[in-house]
């Protein structure tokens, strides 16, 4: 299985998510969480977007060396 782009970046997308969502809830600050939460949750789908692109590609090579 390959790493691509869209694979780390939407992990380190939703682990600064995940942080800022933190640091919203310590401070009490609303508008952070919420940021945080986005931000988590596109990294999420990001890194999602990634896996599927990297399962596709293995894919593929193993029906050429068919």
């Amino acid at each position: 299985m390959s790493i691509n782009k869209d694979q780390i970046a939407g992990r380190v997308k939703e682990a600064a998510g995940t942080v800022q969502e933190a640091a919203g809830k310590a401070l009490d600050n609303k508008n952070q969480q919420v940021k945080g939460n986005v931000n988590k949750n596109l990294g999420h789908v990001q890194a999602k977007f990634g896996d599927a692109k990297s399962d596709l590609k293995d894919a593929v090579k193993g029906s050429d060396s068919k």
